[in-house]
């Protein structure tokens, strides 16, 4: 098996306003959409993030009413200080402040309109202990 790309897609009451999230606060661009769909991208992120409004009909009767549930997507990113102030001077409210975790990962998490929680994150020297 060869994998050429990569996609996370997720249900969503709103489609415009988490698409609009994603490409005002994190770059995102979008390169497909119809109607209960888009998809959106970066040339560094390696994978697309497609959000479904939910109850579309294309999506398996199983999960089409399903909504985000425990779901977050996490960034890597070089310098988080300089995001977190960024992400603050743009007026986001953050869902879980800077932190610091002994096993060396800082993070925060912001949240979108429909819930979906975004992270982003970096890694430092662990703790030791």
């Amino acid at each position: 098996m060869q994998i050429t790309a990569s996609v996370v897609c997720l249900n969503v009451d709103n489609v415009a306003a988490s698409s609009a999230f994603l490409q005002r606060h994190f770059g995102f661009r979008q390169e497909m959409a119809a109607d209960g769909f888009v998809s959106l991208a970066r040339e560094d992120v390696g994978m697309n993030v497609v959000f479904h409004r939910r109850g579309l009909e294309i999506l398996p009767e199983p999960f089409r009413d399903q909504h985000l549930s425990g779901v977050a997507i996490a960034f890597t990113v070089a310098d988080l200080g300089a995001e977190e102030a960024r992400l603050r001077a743009e007026g986001l409210t953050f869902t879980l402040p800077l932190t610091e975790q002994p096993w060396g990962e800082r993070l925060f998490q912001v949240t979108d309109p429909n819930g979906l929680v975004v992270e982003l994150m970096e890694w430092s020297a662990p703790q030791p202990g």
